[in-house]
Order: C-alpha cells, then sequence, then structure tokens
C-alpha cells in the first residue's frame, strides 16, 4: 500500500482536534498549512503503529455475515417512498437501487422521489411521500430537521420513517423519530480514513478535507476526520473544502485548481466525506500535470460508488475508499420496515467498516459483506 513516506515542506501541530476549522463558508477553503522553513515534522509512531494495525484489519475482504439471521416471516402487499436528498449522490441513488431489489424479492412495491438537493424541494418530496400514504417512508440522505412539518405529519398518519444516513448514528432516534438510522459507524469511518492517510504517509502529509456543511452528518463526519488526522503531529490540515454536493460538480474542479496553486508540493492527501468529489477532482489534477497515481493521494470516506472503485482500480485520482455496503444496506431498510410492521424493535445490526484499494478490490464495483441476501431471505421466507 504504502508508496514512499511523502515529505511536508511545512506542517502545522493541531493542538485540539474539536476546534480546527468549524464554520467554514460554503464553497470556500479554510486553512492552517502556512509555509514554514525547514525539513518537515517528526512523524507520530506509536500512532502510526496502531493507524498501520487498523488499516491492515479493514482491509481484510472477506468478512463473514454478522447480521441478524432471524426475525418476522414476510408482510405482504406493502408500499414504501423512498425520498432522496438528490440522486445524483451516488450513495443515495445505490441504497435506492438496494431498496427496490429486496422490495421485489418480498413483494412489496417502491417509489422514488427525488427531492433535487435543496432544502424546497426536499420538503416538497416529503410532503408528497406523506400525501401518498404508503406503508413506509425513507428519509433518504438528508437531515429530517429541514422538514420537521412534514414528519410531523408522517407521525400523525402513523407512518413509520426510516432513516439513511439522516443522523449521525445507528439504529433508533427519538429526536427525530425514526424507527432506525442505517449508517455505518461514522466514528469508524472518519477515524480510519485518518488512520488511512497516516499510514499511507508514514505520518508527514498536508491534507485536504473536502466536505459538505449544509448536511449534519456530513459536517459532523468531516469534524471527526480532522480530529483523526491531528492525532499524528507529521500530519498538517492544510484546508477544509466546503462544496455542498449538488454544487459539487461545478465548484469542485475550481477549488482543486485553486487549491494546487495555493499549496503546491505541499497538498500530498486528500479526504472527501464522499468519493464524489475525486470524480469532479480528476479534470483540474489532469490539467494541472499531476499523475493518476501520484499525489496527492486520495480517499473517501464514505459511499463507495461504482466509479469510485473504477478510479481506484485504474489509479485514477482515487487509491482507497471506505465503501458503504450500499445494497446490503437497501436491503436492511426493507427488513427494518418489515419489523415495524410487525410490531418487533430494530435488529439493530450496523455493517462492518471496510476499506478498498486496488491491492483488495478483485475488480469489484462494490463492496458488501457477503451472504446478507441469503440471510434476509430466510427471515422472510422467500
Amino acid at each position: 500500500m504504502k508508496r514512499g513516506a511523502a515529505t511536508v515542506l511545512a506542517a502545522v501541530v493541531l493542538a485540539m482536534a474539536g476546534t480546527a476549522l468549524d464554520g467554514c463558508e460554503r464553497g470556500v477553503s479554510t486553512g492552517t498549512g502556512a509555509p514554514v522553513a525547514g525539513p518537515s515534522r517528526a512523524g507520530c509512531p506509536a500512532t502510526l503503529a496502531r493507524a498501520k494495525a487498523d488499516v491492515q484489519q479493514a482491509e481484510q475482504a472477506d468478512t463473514p455475515w454478522n447480521g441478524p439471521t432471524s426475525g418476522p416471516s414476510a408482510v405482504p402487499g406493502r408500499t414504501i417512498v423512498y425520498v432522496a436528498q438528490t440522486m445524483t449522490n451516488p450513495g443515495v441513488a445505490g441504497v435506492a437501487r438496494g431498496v427496490i431489489e429486496a422490495a421485489t424479492v418480498i413483494g412489496w412495491s417502491v417509489r422514488v422521489i427525488d427531492g433535487q438537493g435543496t432544502p424546497a424541494g426536499i420538503q416538497a418530496a416529503l410532503g408528497q411521500a406523506v400525501n401518498l400514504r404508503p406503508s413506509g417512508i425513507v428519509i433518504g440522505g438528508f437531515d429530517p430537521g429541514l422538514t420537521s412539518q412534514q414528519v410531523a405529519q408522517a407521525g400523525t398518519a402513523h407512518i413509520p420513517l426510516i432513516g439513511w444516513h439522516a443522523v449521525e448514528a445507528p439504529g433508533p432516534s427519538t429526536n427525530p423519530p425514526l424507527f432506525s438510522n442505517i449508517t455505518t459507524s461514522v466514528g469508524d469511518v472518519a477515524r480510519l480514513s485518518a488512520d488511512w492517510v497516516i499510514a499511507e504517509s508514514d505520518g508527514n502529509a498536508g491534507v485536504v478535507v473536502f466536505t459538505d456543511d449544509s448536511i449534519p452528518f456530513a459536517k459532523n463526519k468531516s469534524q471527526l476526520i480532522k480530529g483523526g488526522l491531528a492525532t499524528c503531529p507529521g500530519v498538517s490540515l492544510l484546508a477544509s473544502a466546503n462544496i455542498p454536493i449538488p454544487d459539487a460538480t461545478v465548484r469542485t474542479p475550481q477549488e482543486v485548481s485553486a487549491l494546487l496553486a495555493r499549496f503546491q508540493g505541499q497538498w500530498t492527501h486528500s479526504v472527501a466525506i464522499n468519493d464524489l468529489y475525486f470524480a469532479d477532482a480528476a479534470p483540474a489534477l489532469r490539467a494541472a500535470g499531476r499523475p493518476g497515481n501520484g499525489t496527492p493521494y486520495n480517499i473517501g470516506a464514505g459511499d463507495g460508488d461504482p466509479s469510485a472503485f473504477q478510479r481506484i482500480d485504474s489509479r485514477q485520482f482515487q487509491a482507497a475508499t471506505i465503501p458503504e455496503p450500499l445494497t446490503a444496506q437497501g436491503w436492511q431498510i426493507v427488513d427494518e420496515f418489515n419489523r415495524a410492521f410487525s410490531h418487533q424493535p430494530a435488529s439493530g445490526y450496523v455493517a462492518p467498516v471496510h476499506i478498498t484499494t486496488a491491492a483488495n478490490s478483485g475488480g469489484a464495483t462494490s463492496w458488501d459483506p457477503p451472504g446478507y441476501r441469503q440471510a434476509y431471505r430466510t427471515i422472510w421466507g422467500r
């Protein structure tokens, strides 16, 4: 995995993990990576050893199914509405496909309504979903706080809500009222993405973090990533690029060009809360003459859509991803609804965290824990 220790001409010790670069404006980079004369700082031997061990464990490709193996049999004749933050978000779209696939197996119907990535669009989409009076509604990748009125209407209509990346923690939520929220552990994803940078760079790196602070889930993840990076004094957080996901196609190339001009050889690694930023960064990096397998070495801390796997396998401006098991999470959403309809508690299952690189992808374009389809079919009697 290691390409050689990255030399960083300037490094800044981040003394407090929770306070670095809080409150960036939309589409604006801020950072503390001012040039400092002299050689790079010493790394972080103890942290480096731990990071390498954690990364090695997370890169294991063969993990047995550790999800539910029992539950209620299929409740017939239900209808689900999937309200998407935006279907241009590959993670949101990937989970929608998983919900549709699982619903076909269990015998339900699914309708997808696209919120188009704007507060008004998401509110309208959820309002439309409630008016359809389905059996259940999926909050697909947006903050329910944006739609408190529509969420209350769903509660009045006794329509259960299940979130995907809707709140910070997996499992049931009382405020907002979600039967369950489906996600990997955001803390584990953030920690491992920071560990990967530390391990890959031998504890000496200049890092840019790409985030969308308009989404509380994403903002929390990026803050945790920054905290993880701060555990190694040899790692400098150069900038935090706050670019809303719906604007990423337009803004990311401009931002990357500005960052390259600003930091030049200091920028060795990037972490993004969603892989899609690297799809949009690639043209600017290519135009600047950066090789696809060179610096900055990029890791996506979330989603793991097929294009991310393709960039990783072809070594084109992305080296790794921590993929959400998107299809499996779609199946889990259907299983959780089946438990809700059967008046049983949520399963409590949280998918394991995995790091995908060209060395362990096996040419696949997604990652899911093996065995989940058969496990859910057995539970449902399908």
